[in-house]
């Protein structure tokens, strides 16, 4: 049975798209999810194993438009844990 654990980082804007490039490549990520400060949820994405390069280049160009546009913000991460 698969199990499935979240995670928050909080983060600056400036330093968003790189946090999240660094997220995608750990490989067992379900879903991102970028909250603002007030927690409000701004962007949510699902990552699908074996999709990567071109088809995540739109999504990297929105979350460096909305780096640009935010201040403090956090992450979700929905990983994938080991099932016991």
């Amino acid at each position: 049975m698969e199990n499935t654990t979240n995670e928050s980082f909080k983060i600056h804007g400036e330093n968003l798209l790189k946090k999240v490039k660094e997220l995608i490549e750990e490989g067992n990520i379900r879903k991102i999810s970028i909250h603002d400060s007030e927690g409000k949820e701004l962007m949510s994405f699902p990552l699908t194993i074996g999709v990567v390069g071109a088809v995540f280049a739109p999504v990297l160009a929105a979350i460096g438009a909305l780096a640009a546009l935010i201040g403090d913000c956090s992450i979700t991460v929905e990983r994938e844990s080991a099932g016991e």
